[in-house]
């Protein structure tokens, strides 16, 4: 057997394993349509609206050498998590129309500096991944940050 022949021999012993393990794991997984669970029908969701469709958690740095601080966020029919103001964050990110929208790479920013603060902004919101970076390092960049000041603090 030459080292060709060897490595496919190896490589087909290694996948048939693999296959047998992903067939057994999805034939354990349930979908509500099937009598799984479903977040929508249970005390934290309403109106059918599941947790993970809008959950988040924030993380903001002020820059000014104090600790970072988190929050956490979930708005599903009740605003609740460690946000110092849960409800006004809720309701002023869902009157907006993609609040997690990256800036177009192709935008020309001014060339201004509004301070050190970062956020990172993770999760999911209108069952979608977010995971979004906000700085002050530009005037883009700024009216990101105060279009989202229900969720970030005043800088």
């Amino acid at each position: 057997m030459n080292g060709r022949t060897a490595a496919l021999q190896r490589g087909r012993s290694l996948l048939l394993p693999l296959l047998a393990v992903l067939l057994l794991a999805g034939g354990c997984a349930r979908s509500p349509d099937d009598g799984g669970s479903s977040d929508a029908g249970s005390p934290g969701g309403a109106a059918g609206i599941s947790r993970a469709e809008n959950d988040l958690v924030v993380r903001v740095d002020r820059g000014d050498g104090s600790a970072p601080e988190s929050w956490t966020l979930t708005c599903a029919g009740t605003a609740e998590g460690t946000h110092p103001d849960a409800a006004a964050a809720c309701a002023h990110l869902q009157d907006m129309a993609d609040p997690f929208a990256p800036i177009p790479a192709d935008v020309a920013c001014t060339e201004q500096y509004g301070g050190p603060q970062t956020a990172h902004i993770a999760g999911v919101w209108g069952g979608e991944p977010v995971d979004l970076e906000v700085t002050r390092v530009d005037g883009c960049r700024i009216s990101q940050w105060d279009g989202l000041i229900a969720l970030l603090p005043p800088a």
